[in-house]
Parts: structure tokens; C-alpha cells; sequence
């Protein structure tokens, strides 16, 4: 891993801190994530590879960024403000969540390039999975996945509690 592996890293981790002070969902609360997940996706992304088991694995990424963004998403606290804003605060089973899924991929990659260099090769040809490549993508799939069901649960349930449909069973 580079300096700016390391550093583009280190912000996607360290995006649980705005969601642990908590604050009202805003426009720019949501594009703080997608725009850090893009960034990291246009750097690293450069192929989809679909031959040998590597579709199954961008679905297995898939579902683990789902699971984990669902997870983190019910984990966080939503609520209205007496003004009627929306507000979120992740605990700290959403933050974990987050890290965990963060945090294990960057694990990963420096496993991979260090000490589990041979035995991923190995699982690859085993597998049929073609290579670095596909790795990178299924990877990255799972980080968007996160980000974008973790931001979807909680804006659906923010306007579960603002909408004027709700109003009666807030007061």
C-alpha cells in the first residue's frame, strides 16, 4: 500500500467521527460519504471483471456491504429536533459496524500484499477468481454498498419521523 492507500484509508474510517457527534441530515451529510466512496471508487476502479467466479464475488462484496450498511443504518440513532429537523447520531455498534467494514478491507489489502500474498493466489486459482483486478472491484462494490444502504436506512427512517404523515405521532 502507497502513502495515499494508506490516506484515503484512513478518511473512509475516519468518516464514523461526523456520525458519532451527530448533527441534522442535511444535503451536505449525504454527499460527504458519496463523494468520499466515489473518489475512492475512480481511483481504484478501473475494470469489472466477469470471467471465472468473479461475478460471484463482487455479488458476495455486495451483500456484505449490504448487510453491514443495513446493520450500521438501524444502529444509528434518528430523531426529530424541536424545530423539526431530522437529526442522526451513530452509536457505537453503527460505528464498529462501519470501521469493521472499512477497516477489514484495508486489512485485507495489506495482507495481500504482504504475508497473504500466496495463500489469495492460491484461493484465486482455486476458485476461479482471475486476479488482482477482481479483488479490487468486489472490494470496492462492498465499500459503495455500505456507504449507500447505511445513508439509505437512515434518510428512510428520518422521513418516517418528519414526514407530514408522521407529524401526529411525533407530538
Amino acid at each position: 500500500m502507497t502513502t495515499t492507500d494508506y490516506l484515503i484509508s484512513a478518511a473512509l474510517i475516519l468518516l464514523v467521527i461526523p456520525q458519532m457527534r451527530g448533527g441534522r441530515l442535511t444535503p451536505r451529510s449525504l454527499l460527504l460519504p458519496l463523494v468520499s466512496i466515489s473518489a475512492a471508487a475512480a481511483h481504484y476502479l478501473h475494470s469489472f471483471p466477469t470471467q471465472g467466479h468473479d461475478v460471484q464475488l463482487d455479488l458476495f462484496g455486495v451483500t456484505m456491504g449490504i448487510v453491514l450498511g443495513l446493520a450500521s443504518g438501524l444502529a444509528t440513532r434518528v430523531s426529530v429536533t424541536e424545530d423539526g429537523a431530522a437529526y442522526s447520531k451513530a452509536g457505537w455498534l453503527a460505528a464498529l459496524l462501519w470501521v469493521l467494514g472499512m477497516g477489514a478491507r484495508s486489512a485485507f489489502v495489506y495482507w495481500a500484499e504482504h504475508s497473504g500474498a500466496h495463500s489469495i493466489a492460491q484461493f484465486s486459482r482455486d476458485n476461479l477468481i482471475t486476479g488482482t483486478a477482481a479483488w479490487t472491484a468486489a472490494l470496492l462494490l462492498m465499500a459503495v454498498t455500505q456507504v449507500v444502504c447505511r445513508l439509505v436506512v437512515v434518510r428512510v427512517r428520518a422521513y418516517r419521523l418528519t414526514s407530514p404523515l408522521a407529524a401526529p405521532a411525533v407530538a
